[in-house]
């Protein structure tokens, strides 16, 4: 495995971050210990999770992903080897709570995931989506034509957080799904009124979805915070199970036709390219995937997602892939091509 240190902190993290979204729907208790122990033995030390989880959100199974990793924590002892994050879910699902990032919201979601998780504390915990109305979600443009009623409640937000710190329930903050314009205003705040700063920011990356690299990876370079590349095989397509234009009947793309982002004619002829660099290359499509996002420098954690025992031993080998400079420029050369048809 190989490590890196979280921005600004001394907390060393594995390069690959357990995903683990799927436990509660598509992934029973049982099997989501399986994957938590096989991780662990192979060095993965960081996890990520949320309260919303599992998904698709719904009321009947909000909370289930971190129920089933506090009882592994419960059972195996093993929470003081695992940097924990989590996040509080934003605005607009209805069986959660439609307050946003309230003083009042952040203490009930943050209680609810304590208690959970079998834990006293979270290492990252982070804000799932922003209150205001962004382009996040496979929504390439900001919506700017949008009414909206926020207000802008940045140093509130920090400031609460701030007193979980202090109690110790927190020990470092993040944000997810964010714009430019937010993380660097969340950075300002912190560095005016001296509060927690934000280390990463959870946001979509892949092959098929680039856009971080279009204003936020130069501030994740220059202000040093960390990319956590959420979604990095683009629900299982950079895998190439879907080009026979059907796949398996149990992937996420057929179990949960919303979820279609990456499924564009434009993705599917970008995904065929890749998979022609990654033939020649003697690797499967999956693997040059994720050691592309791996090998970035603004990315300290690739968050990967799988159902199956093999598919994720496949997703944390990746780690130990290093592409040569020739397969990168083949890579950008189709990204030229065919630039962020996911975004």
């Amino acid at each position: 495995m190989k490590y890196t240190k979280l921005p600004h902190t001394n907390i060393k993290v594995s390069k690959i971050c357990l995903g683990t979204m799927t436990w509660g729907q598509q992934n029973t208790e049982a099997e989501g210990h399986e994957q938590m122990d096989y991780a662990l033995e192979q060095g993965v030390n960081f996890f990520d999770t949320a309260e919303m989880y599992s998904i698709p959100g719904k009321a009947e199974t909000y909370g289930s992903t971190e129920k089933i990793i506090g009882s592994w924590f419960k059972k195996t002892g093993n929470r003081d080897k695992i940097v924990l994050a989590s996040k509080i879910a934003g605005p607009g699902i209805a069986h959660i709570r439609d307050t946003g990032f309230s003083k009042e919201a952040i203490t009930e979601a943050l209680h609810g995931s304590l208690k959970r998780l079998q834990t006293d504390y979270i290492d990252i915990y982070q804000l799932h989506w922003p209150e205001r109305p962004v382009n996040c979600f496979g929504v390439r443009d900001y919506p700017y034509n949008q009414e909206s009623k926020w207000k802008d409640n940045f140093a509130e937000i920090l400031e609460t957080l701030n007193n979980f710190i202090k109690q110790g329930k927190i020990r470092n903050v993040g944000i997810s799904n964010e714009t430019p314009w937010g993380t660097m205003r969340y950075l300002e705040e912190a560095k005016t009124k001296n509060l927690p700063r934000m280390i990463t920011i959870q946001n979509a990356y892949s092959l098929l979805n680039r856009i971080f690299e279009a204003g936020l990876s130069e501030i994740a370079l220059k202000e040093g915070i960390g990319l956590l590349a959420y979604s990095p095989l683009a629900f299982g397509v950079l895998s190439g199970k879907y080009l026979d234009g059907n796949g398996p009947d149990d992937g996420r793309v057929n179990l949960f036709p919303a979820y279609k982002r990456y499924s564009s004619t434009e993705s599917t002829n970008a995904v065929i390219e890749y998979l022609k660099i990654a033939k020649k290359h003697g690797l499967s499509l999956a693997q040059l995937s994720l050691a592309f996002v791996n090998q970035l420098p603004f990315v300290s954690g690739t968050i990967i997602g799988a159902t199956k025992m093999n598919q994720l031993k496949e997703n944390i080998d990746s780690i130990n892939i290093d592409l040569s400079s020739t397969i990168i420029d083949e890579i950008n050369a189709v990204h030229n091509k065919i630039p962020n048809p996911a975004a």
